[in-house]
């Protein structure tokens, strides 16, 4: 059954609703055209509970023989988090990192698209990356307005980040995925998501620890 989604949902259940959509398209892949909640779940390591409350605040409901219907929620789910234009992407910093994410990301949405690239390096000039362009990063302003980019993935030095997240505001980006060390502040109006590697590996390490010192 499928009800008129929320027009606002909290952060998290946006971030849940994409990991649903990517195990429910894994899903599709093998032939699975109907998922209970605990199988869901069990594929994004979260509780039941949590599913069927998302689930429900989407205004989806599955049947108790069946489940959830794969390709309803697929629709569902795309509905709600995807605009009806694609919306286009850069990626600034061409490192490794900068160019891991955008061979990764080619081709896996159809609703947002990487269509350009930046750096300070003249020899990446004029270069593409997975078909994607690089470009000097001082025309940042001119290629975001040209190619109307809403999104960057900020992929430079720490010591840069700072005033590159102040630049790309300015020129008219509306959100920032920060992959540097470096937290940075953006206005209210610009969602900013901010994932640092070496918090998550200490993170990591920690409950490797806790584990170690629980063995007797």
């Amino acid at each position: 059954m499928n009800k008129n989604p929320m027009k606002s949902l909290p952060d998290k259940t946006v971030e849940r609703l994409s990991q649903y959509r990517r195990a429910l398209l894994n899903c599709l892949e093998n032939n699975k055209i109907h998922i209970f909640s605990h199988e869901l779940a069990g594929l994004i390591h979260i509780t039941p509970v949590q599913v069927r409350r998302d689930i429900m605040l989407i205004g989806y409901s599955g049947t108790l023989r069946k489940g959830y219907d794969v390709q309803e929620l697929i629709q569902l789910i795309g509905r709600i988090i995807d605009m009806e234009q694609a919306l286009k992407v850069c990626v600034v910093g061409v490192g490794n990192l900068g160019r891991a994410i955008i061979r990764y990301f080619k081709g896996k949405r159809t609703k947002l698209s990487i269509t350009a690239c930046f750096d300070i390096s003249p020899e990446k000039f004029k270069s593409t990356y997975s078909g994607v362009p690089c470009f000097p990063i001082g025309q940042l302003a001119s290629i975001i307005k040209e190619q109307d980019i809403s999104i960057a993935i900020l992929t430079v030095p720490g010591e840069v980040a700072a005033s590159v997240a102040d630049d790309l505001v300015k020129d008219g980006i509306k959100g920032i995925i920060n992959y540097t060390p470096t937290p940075i502040n953006v206005g209210p109006d610009v969602y900013l998501g901010e994932y640092d590697m070496i918090t998550s590996l200490e993170k990591a390490a920690y409950f490797v620890k806790i584990n170690k010192e629980s063995i007797p």
